[in-house]
C-alpha cells in the first residue's frame, strides 16, 4: 500500500514531501487540506494524508495512484493505456468467513468493480456484487439463455397480437375493449424484447474457480 511521505520544511520555510515517483520535491503550502497532490515534474500524484477510513492508497506499475476500499482484493487501473488487473494481498483483519463443503460455491471477480466475492453457481439466479452492488451474470451462459428465451417469447406475444389484430379488426368498432387488447398485447412484446436486450447487454462476471 502507498504510505504518505513525512512532510518537511525547507530553508526558506514552506512545507514540502518528496514525490514517490520521480523524488521531487513538492511544495504544499494551502494545500494540507488534500489528501493527494500533483508533482509538477511528473504529474503523478503522492498522497499527503491517510487515506479515508475505510480506503487505501494503490499505486499501479504506471505510476498512477489509485484509491480503493480496504477490503478489495482486485482493481483496474482506469488509463486507457494501462488497464491494467492489480491483485491486492487480503487483509487478514477484514478477512471474511468462508464457508466449506458448499457444494457450487466459487470465487467471482465481478465485471463492475473487479473485486473478488463468493457466488454459489448452482443457483440459477444473477450475481450482485457485494462490494458495488452491481448485477452481472456470473458466465455468460446464464445471460445468454435468459436473453433467448425473452426474444422467443417476444415473438411469440407479438405474432399473437398480429394475428388476433388481423382477425378482429373488422368487429373492433363494434367492441371498443379489442383496442385495450390491442395495445397491451403489443406493449407486452416490446417489454419481452427489452428484457431480452438487458441480457444480451449485461457483463459478465468471471469465475476464479473455487472456494
Amino acid at each position: 500500500d502507498e504510505i504518505p511521505p513525512p512532510p518537511y520544511r525547507s530553508i526558506v520555510g514552506g512545507p514540502l514531501v518528496t514525490c514517490k515517483v520521480c523524488q521531487s520535491r513538492i511544495d504544499i503550502s494551502g494545500k494540507k487540506d488534500q489528501h493527494v497532490v500533483k508533482c509538477g515534474q511528473c504529474n503523478e500524484a503522492t498522497p499527503i494524508r491517510n487515506a479515508p477510513p475505510g480506503r487505501k492508497y494503490v499505486r499501479c506499475p504506471c505510476n498512477c495512484l489509485l484509491i480503493c476500499k480496504s477490503s478489495s482484493q482486485r482493481i483496474a487501473c482506469p488509463r486507457p493505456n494501462c488497464k491494467r488487473i492489480i491483485n491486492l494481498a487480503p487483509n487478514p483483519q477484514t478477512a471474511l468467513p468462508v464457508p466449506t463443503n458448499v457444494p457450487g460455491m466459487c470465487r467471482v471477480t465481478c465485471a463492475h468493480c473487479h473485486d473478488t466475492f463468493l457466488f454459489n453457481t448452482l443457483n440459477n439466479a444473477l450475481a450482485r456484487c457485494p462490494h458495488c452492488r452491481k448485477v452481472s451474470s456470473v458466465g455468460p451462459e446464464f445471460a445468454r439463455t435468459r436473453a433467448i428465451l425473452f426474444l422467443i417469447l417476444g415473438v411469440i406475444v407479438v405474432c399473437i397480437a398480429i394475428g388476433v389484430t388481423a382477425g378482429t379488426y373488422s368487429t373492433a368498432n363494434h367492441k371498443g375493449g379489442m383496442f385495450v387488447l390491442y395495445v397491451g398485447s403489443f406493449l407486452a412484446s416490446v417489454l419481452l424484447f427489452l428484457r431480452s436486450v438487458y441480457y444480451c447487454c449485461m457483463k459478465v462476471s468471471l469465475v476464479d474457480g473455487p472456494v
